[in-house]
């Protein structure tokens, strides 16, 4: 694999999502707004709670539950990802971030690269005191929803079937 952006942290977690079968686009802040465009319609998003990147307007704030149920489609923040397990950290705030991210049939999750970690001690390291202080909570996500539970391995059963990280330099 080619170095993205010279990061070889970012390269570990790219490599650990196409282990698990997660597809993955790099891109810049500049073309986000056309990346999120190509997911299907409709499309849901929750505000993302950075100062220098946010949710396109293209894309609407879920405001409701029917909002969610009715998406193809949900958009999220990544506040942290997880290189050695190509795991991606989802807040608590916006309170929206959860259902958009668990009901849509597809969760695309928008990391910046510099939000990418190397483990999981460094990812707990740095989210430890940000929840402390400020409140909340936190959801690891690793590729889609499935289970095993009855025999045979199915996905989407308790959220997206599909995951999709967008990595913005």
């Amino acid at each position: 694999m080619a170095t993205i952006a010279g990061n070889a942290t970012v390269d570990r977690f790219a490599a650990a999502l196409d282990d698990l079968d997660v597809g993955w686009t790099l891109t810049t802040v500049d073309e986000l707004s056309g990346e999120l465009e190509r997911f299907s319609e409709p499309t849901v998003g929750a505000p993302f709670p950075f100062e220098d990147l946010s949710l396109p307007d293209s894309i609407p704030r879920a405001s409701e539950s029917e909002d969610v149920k009715d998406a193809n489609t949900g958009v999220t923040a990544g506040v942290l990802a997880i290189a050695e397990y190509g795991s991606v950290v989802i807040g608590s705030e916006p309170p929206e971030t959860e259902p958009v991210s668990l009901y849509a049939d597809t969760h695309v999750a928008v990391v910046r690269a510099e939000d990418v970690v190397a483990s999981m001690g460094e990812a707990f390291a740095e989210l430890g005191p940000r929840l402390r202080e400020a409140g909340g909570n936190a959801i690891i996500v690793t590729g889609p929803s499935a289970t095993a539970d009855m025999g045979a391995l199915v996905r989407g059963v308790h959220g997206p079937g599909d995951v999709h990280v967008v990595i913005v330099e």
